[in-house]
């Protein structure tokens, strides 16, 4: 029987829609006309969906000419730049945000509100499989914003908001659009759409994305040559969606394909001997001298690849006022099946796979006493296996579930805001290895009070707590694409966080700024504890011990006259045990430092300026290699016009204009992968 490929359909729909596009085209302000007034920002992963400036702790939301000029071929890359957020970098085919010095399960990734339910928590190879080029906006919830998401996420919460169910029937009947873009650093190519038709009732949504990579170079002087071998990257990604839409709220279903192929930079066959006794490493010579056998000639040459295929179904669904007491209720529910295959010359050495299903449901009550909030509940179940060479964790089945609460007052100038988690969680492992069972529960209280028209103060205290994950306690295995073996700890118990995080904001006027420190203390944080050290492969347990996480983020802009405006901008974390003195936490982000200047010239060009500073990191935990700082230049242009009567933009990007060759510190093999050199960008997007 024969199986449409979702970019198939995708394409078959735009195709019989093309006719009606020039037709359905909206109006662009003319150069001279009144100032458009754009709403105000409305963060979605609140839950209560307050204003950005409204919450109690920094949020950074992306949307339109910015999240656009910003968008790369990961996650990690496209927020790289954001206050307090970093990237894992592990090539160009995976990187996954690092907020405030913190990744993995501590930093949650969302879709429109349901957690991603891929493989990229478990090691830094594994992509994410969320196309930023196809989000509509992006959401980065610091510290301990995103608490409704999860206890665990205490370094906080990335929310990519897309249109693959819609929410609203186009007024002219269709509306979309089309992108095409080109980069110099490995000559990659992309392509992406998305058409939303409707009528009634109902609408359809269609949307798909192309990407092919080459190897990216690097900036000069890399002993290891002028490109990273392996770094290539290939993406298919298609969504097909259809909505009933009503007066009072709408019901969606869609379906998201995504196929990825990229290489893993870094990747020795001189490890696959290695084992462990007494807590060394111990790596055998197993050469010609030995065996008789060559490593090249048996697992076929270059380097390993990652074939990776995605399936998921969404069902997303709002209705206002839905019985007395409450004015909304909200629910979401996910089905992913998810495999990746780690070849070695065409031959599959590893198979990872992800069976997982995930539900949330909110209820958000009419005001009681001045309190306005919601009450959720929120449900996953997660079958994980890994089958191979480098099956480094058992088989398991993890059920989660949890009950929050948040509820919000307004009094006079001060916005009071409270949220309570309770979560339990039971693993079921395959083997001898005992079954396990957690049980957390997770409180916060914040105050924001704009003491001053234009100014504001919040105050955020928090006491959550993260469970630990089956990697953590099952993990027992060799895993040579970050050059680690690893050994959990089925002991493992759950850690408690106490956060305080202060910012003060100036949202409006010629001069505006954002200041945030937070200090974070963590009993029983649960780290990579690296043990031994051979030739570049590393030994970590995953041990407990408490742990001090203080840091700030801070922006100011200016504007200088009609045109232009000057931001300053920076962020710091330190991460540390404190046993030992204070020994340092492994792959904490160094200090950055920069400044922007944007201009606008009339009503078509927009640009910006970029130059900011990454600090050495000298304070590098055990086994951990120091990391150069390095300058970083980026530019940015943009024209707007219309084409055959469409909105259209041309925009330019130069990343690393200076080449320089730059490693990120909270990279596995940043050695072995450096930055990407000097890149070109020059895209294209039609609106209609």
């Amino acid at each position: 029987m024969f199986k449409p490929n979702p970019m198939t359909l995708a394409l078959m729909l735009a195709y019989s829609l093309a006719p009606n596009l020039a037709a359905a085209a909206p109006d662009v302000p003319q150069e001279g006309s009144a100032p458009v007034l754009l709403p105000a920002v409305v963060v979605q992963a609140s839950s209560l969906e307050l204003g950005a400036d409204e919450m109690t702790t920094p949020v950074t939301v992306l949307e339109g000419e910015e999240l656009r000029a910003r968008s790369a071929a990961t996650l990690g890359e496209t927020l790289e730049g954001q206050a307090g957020t970093t990237a894992t970098h592990f090539g160009a085919g995976a990187s996954r945000p690092v907020i405030r010095g913190m990744d993995g399960p501590r930093v949650r990734v969302l879709s429109h509100g349901s957690e991603v339910m891929d493989a990229s928590t478990i090691s830094q190879d594994h992509a994410v499989t969320v196309e930023p080029l196809l989000a509509r906006q992006i959401e980065i919830l610091r510290g301990p914003s995103g608490l409704a998401y999860g206890g665990g996420a205490i370094g906080g919460v990335v929310n990519v908001l897309d249109d693959k169910i819609p929410t609203r029937v186009p007024a002219r009947g269709v509306e979309g659009h089309v992108e095409l873009r080109a980069g110099s650093a490995a000559r990659e190519g992309a392509g992406a759409f998305a058409v939303t038709a409707g009528s009634g009732n109902f609408a359809i949504h269609a949307e798909g994305l192309k990407r092919d990579a080459n190897d990216y170079r690097v900036g000069s002087g890399w002993s290891g040559g002028s490109k990273v071998e392996g770094s290539d990257n290939q993406t298919q990604t298609g969504s097909l969606g259809v909505s009933w839409i009503g007066d009072r709220g709408y019901l969606g279903l869609a379906y998201t394909g995504q196929r990825n192929a990229y290489g893993l930079p870094g990747h020795s066959h001189d490890f696959e001997d290695c084992h462990t006794h007494d807590g060394e490493l111990h790596c055998g010579t197993h050469g010609d001298e030995e065996d008789g056998h060559d490593h090249e000639e048996e697992h076929g040459h270059g380097v390993p690849r990652v074939d990776l295929r995605s399936d998921r179904w969404d069902l997303r669904g709002e209705y206002l006022d839905p019985f007395a007491g409450f004015s909304r209720v909200r629910f979401s529910a996910g089905l992913t099946d998810y495999r990746h295959d780690e070849k070695e010359g065409g031959t599959v050495a590893t198979r990872f796979r992800n069976k997982a299903k995930d539900g949330r449901l909110e209820l958000q009550h009419q005001p009681l006493a001045g309190w306005r909030g919601v009450l959720g509940l929120q449900s996953s179940v997660r079958d994980f296996s890994a089958l191979g060479e480098e099956a480094y964790v058992q088989p398991t089945i993890t059920r989660r579930h949890a009950l929050f609460l948040l509820e919000e007052k307004r009094i006079g100038d001060w916005r009071l805001e409270g949220a309570l988690r309770h979560e339990w969680q039971d693993i079921e492992v395959e083997g001898a290895l005992p079954d396990r069972s957690h049980r957390g529960t997770s409180i916060s209280l914040g105050a924001n009070w704009r003491f001053a028209p234009q100014y504001s103060l919040g105050l955020t205290l928090t006491r959550a707590q993260r469970l630990p994950t089956a990697e953590e306690l099952y993990a027992d295995g060799l895993h040579t694409a970050s050059a680690t073996y690893e050994q959990g700890n089925s002991e493992l118990q759950r850690e408690t966080s106490r956060n305080i995080d202060l910012s003060l904001r100036k949202t409006a006027g010629e001069t505006t700024f954002s200041v945030s420190v937070y200090h974070n203390r963590i009993t029983d944080y649960i780290y990579a504890n690296t043990l031994d050290e051979l030739n570049g492969l590393q030994l970590i347990e995953y041990a407990q011990g408490d742990a001090v996480f203080t840091g700030m983020e801070a922006s100011l802009r200016q504007q200088l006259g009609r045109n232009f405006g000057l931001t300053l901008f920076g962020d710091y974390v330190r991460g540390r045990l404190e046993r030992q003195g204070g020994e340092n936490l492994p792959r904490i982000p160094a200090a950055r430092l920069g400044t922007r200047l944007d201009a606008r010239w009339g009503e078509h060009w927009r640009g910006e300026a970029e130059l900011y500073r990454v600090a050495r990191q000298d304070r590098v935990a055990s086994y951990e290699s120091e990391t150069p700082g390095y300058n970083m230049f980026n530019l940015r242009l943009s024209y707007g016009t219309k084409l055959n009567g469409l909105p259209a933009e041309f925009y330019l990007k130069g990343e690393n204009l200076s080449d320089q060759l730059a490693y990120a510190h909270t990279s596995f093999i940043k050695n072995v992968a450096p930055l990407a050199g000097r890149n070109i960008t020059l895209g294209l997007r039609v609106s209609f």
